[in-house]
């Protein structure tokens, strides 16, 4: 079990496919996320990564929470979360995560606030038929009838469905796909939409319901090996010089001859 990620909800967007299709997608951009604490078994009674992401301002920082970051050596963050993981796949503290930590293709889920609505009647909030639309009903159409027992026990269920606040819950979305990944921009571009509204954070973690992907990262997309890759691939330009210069040399020797 790997670590998920915090992003923001940059809005919707579309793609187009190979075949010419659009494809709608929701914009989840991965903003300066670290590794914040980490439980261990010894000492917590379970294993799991605190992870936070964005930048805060120091003012609106509680003194405790000033503490606990200076305590990690990372800036303040605007959002924090924690995520059960395998003991295996423990990060150390002052990890970055980039969008690397998913590949295209595969499945996840998403949890976020859903859109509050305010007060709501029962055929919008519970999705019921309400009354008929002719036939003696007058002015009612779209009440929720009866809620009670007319003999035994002669009185409201507690929690019947009925009118009332609806959103403004914790909800999750499943198995939506993972149409594109941009590690330079941080980036994770999903297929259809997720909870909540645009510039909201959610997170995304590895779909429960789904066998996980072959090609995801073990045990997390790390940004650090990204950059230590990168010079790498510069030094390898460097390594042919010598072989281009002894070729540029072999006409010279030959025009002496």
């Amino acid at each position: 079990m790997r670590t998920g990620l915090i992003a923001k909800n940059e809005g919707m967007t579309r793609v187009f496919g190979e075949d010419g299709s659009h494809i709608p997608v929701t914009v989840l951009k991965i903003d300066n996320l670290q590794v914040v604490d980490v439980r261990t078994q010894e000492r917590d009674g379970y294993t799991a990564v605190q992870l936070g992401a964005g930048t805060a301002k120091v003012k609106n920082v509680s003194k405790a929470m000033r503490g606990h970051y200076a305590k990690a050596k990372v800036e303040p963050k605007r959002k924090v979360a924690e995520f059960r993981v395998s003991p295996e796949n423990v990060l150390e503290i002052g990890a970055e995560l980039c969008a690397s930590h998913f590949v295209p293709g595969q499945y996840v889920d998403v949890q976020g606030t859903s859109k509050g609505r305010g007060f709501a009647g029962g055929m919008k909030r519970w999705n019921f038929g309400g009354l008929r639309a002719s036939h003696g009903v007058s002015v009612s159409h779209r009440s929720i009838g009866s809620t009670g027992c007319s003999q035994d026990p002669g009185r409201t269920w507690k929690g019947k469905k009925m009118p009332g606040q609806y959103g403004v819950d914790t909800t999750t979305t499943q198995n939506l796909k993972i149409v594109a990944v941009y590690p330079e921009d941080g980036l994770v571009l999903v297929q259809g939409n997720v909870p909540g509204n645009a510039k909201e954070w959610v997170i995304i973690t590895d779909a429960v319901k789904k066998a996980a992907h072959a090609d995801v990262p073990l045990p997390a997309g790390l940004k650090s090996s990204e950059q230590s890759a990168a010079p790498a691939a510069e030094e390898a330009p460097a390594q042919e010089t010598p072989v281009e210069a002894s070729v540029e040399a072999a006409p010279a020797e030959e025009a002496k001859e």
